[in-house]
């Protein structure tokens, strides 16, 4: 047998009797034992199904979650990293938005196809199917003012943005600050390094067994020595199966982490605009309140002149005391807000302060069906999955290339005193799939990919209930909000303005000038509700209706037991 019929081996093509013709025995097994050690080798590289390139270590296929891992470790890094543009719901899908370093922050739709490709490998198999990433316009969110967290770092506490010692705390900034600090991405991250792991150790060939033998020992002069190497050799390119699997369950805890990114930056958006309006209601309860001041002066001189009555400096006095409740329930409701965004930033000791940002007066309306359609098939979430689908179809060939048997071989080269010469054994074993054809298993891969089918239909039912709830929220607060701008806050405003110069004139009384004083207070708190209501339906539009931004991360990283499934065929 020549040398050159052992798969995986490198040596020339030469009798290997040739290189155990020493002298003495002990030398034979000497430059057996050296024969073995390159046989070694070579089993060492036998090829396999993906092994056209070389593997990429453990450290190279986790370079697209070394990005994040900065980002929890350095906030400058997620700065640059984790946000971008946000996707314009009025755009189609295959819109593009440009990026202008001096606009606000904003959300894009998540692009499969820029993930790391080092970190992924594509299935071989063309009914292993993955996501198409080519019909989504989808792109990861990326933050467009580093600025923001370097001002951070240098006080060593998240601080405003560009211009927020002078008008408060940007959205931008707490955005930026929430995705740095919040554990979840943190443990998101750390799921995909396990299944990058995973997927790496499941594709590894068996190592080799390297021993020695003796057999005759008590037998004077005719003892045998040798030295044998033994090899597992894996068949029906069940290793790149394992990798298929593998990658699937990576690629969906990708889409994870940028489902997640998005509702950090829904729930960080929507309390952002809550804390917002409890802002705006107290700087607009402020400002009533001098009015009401002044109205209670007023109705004090005229009781004093004797034009005026105990009863109508009363019902002033009671109107005051409403408005300074109202202030102290609106401060109530900011600090409240503000605990609550701070705990979403990861930084739930986050003292108050302003924050600087605008309530919409105008949105466009929507056509709910293209909304609904664009973002089901945008929507990480939904890919996710898809990734889990491909993962479970994956699965099921895997499990069917299982009773399908390795070829066991061993090979062994010694000396025989004996006879005085050489010898070389040869030793090829397989399992026979008699009793165990993995039934079991291929029975559970299948029902857990008619499982993944479901869940892809119960989350898309999910997105598409979500966004109806939404958008019941989005057009009631866009047809309040044009309803009180056009008509109901100019009226309240002159009916307001007229019942005080009425009743200055003596033409009317104190209560038609309290009752416009509570019409127009009234009008402007549902203004401000209506706006906020508007900003946050629009933030979930925004975000692909999804929120959580503290929920339980699942782990979905998988394990390495179809590496033992693959050699342990029993």
């Amino acid at each position: 047998m020549n040398s050159s019929d052992l798969p995986g081996t490198s040596l020339p093509r030469t009798r290997l009797s040739r290189l155990c013709c020493s002298a003495d025995g002990k030398h034979r097994i000497c430059t057996s034992l050296s024969l073995m050690l390159a046989l070694t080798t070579g089993c060492h590289n036998l090829p396999h199904a993906d092994q056209s390139a070389p593997e990429p270590t453990i450290y190279s296929q986790t370079r697209a979650t070394s990005n994040a891992i900065r980002a929890v470790e350095k906030a400058q890094t997620v700065a640059a990293n984790a946000f971008g543009t946000r996707r314009d719901i009025n755009d189609t899908p295959t819109a593009e938005t440009s990026v202008n370093a001096a606009s606000p922050i904003a959300l894009t739709a998540f692009d499969e196809s820029t993930l790391d490709e080092s970190l992924l490998e594509r299935a071989t198999l063309d009914d292993v199917a993955a996501p198409d990433p080519a019909a989504l316009d989808i792109e990861p969110i990326v933050l467009q003012h580093p600025q923001v967290l370097e001002q951070a770092h240098a006080l060593e506490q998240p601080v405003v943005g560009f211009d927020a010692m002078s008008t408060g705390m940007t959205l931008e900034a707490i955005e930026a600050i929430a995705l740095s600090n919040n554990p979840t991405i943190a443990e998101l991250v750390a799921t995909t390094q396990k299944a990058a792991g995973f997927r790496h150790q499941v594709g590894l060939w068996a190592n080799p067994t390297l021993g020695y033998n003796a057999t005759q020992l008590a037998d004077e002069g005719t003892d045998q020595h040798t030295v044998f190497i033994s090899q597992t050799l894996i068949t029906a390119d069940k290793l790149a199966l394992n990798r298929s699997v593998l990658n699937e369950a990576l690629r969906a805890q990708l889409l994870q982490l940028e489902a997640q990114k998005y509702r950090i930056a829904t729930d960080v958006r929507i309390t952002f605009y809550e804390a917002l309006a409890a802002q705006r209601r107290i700087e607009l309860i402020r400002d009533f309140r001098s009015v009401v001041d002044k109205g209670l002066d007023i109705a004090e001189q005229l009781k004093e002149a004797e034009e005026g009555s105990q009863l109508e400096v009363v019902q002033a006095k009671v109107q005051k005391n409403e408005i300074e409740l109202a202030l102290k329930q609106a401060e109530i409701r900011y600090q409240a807000a503000w605990r609550e965004l701070a705990a979403f930033a990861g930084n739930p000791g986050l003292a108050p302060m302003p924050l600087h940002g605008n309530l919409p007066n105008e949105e466009p309306s929507l056509d709910w069906s293209d909304v609904a359609a664009s973002t089901t098939a945008a929507s990480p979430e939904y890919q996710a999955a898809l990734a889990r689908v491909s993962q479970a179809r994956a699965n099921l060939c895997r499990q069917q290339v299982q009773p399908i048997p390795n070829l066991d071989v061993q090979l062994a080269s010694g000396y025989d005193n004996g006879t005085n010469s050489g010898l070389i054994n040869l030793q090829i074993g397989a399992p026979i799939p008699v009793f165990n054809k993995n039934q079991g298993n291929i029975a559970a891969a299948r029902a857990e990919y008619m499982r993944a089918s479901r869940e892809v239909e119960r989350i898309e039912n999910s997105i598409q209930a979500r966004l109806a709830a939404v958008s019941r929220e989005y057009d009631s607060s866009l047809a309040a909000v044009q309803q009180y701008a056009s008509d109901i806050l100019p009226n309240a405003e002159e009916g307001l303005n007229l019942a005080e110069l009425a009743y200055q004139a003596g033409e009317t009384s104190f209560v038609q000038v309290l009752v416009a004083r509570r019409t127009y207070f009234d009008t402007n708190l549902q203004y401000i509700r209506s706006q906020a209501q508007l900003a946050q339906a629009k933030a979930q539009v925004d975000g692909f209706v999804l929120t959580g931004a503290l929920d339980s991360v699942v782990d979905n990283s998988g394990d390495d037991s179809l590496r033992g499934l693959t050699l342990g065929q029993q």
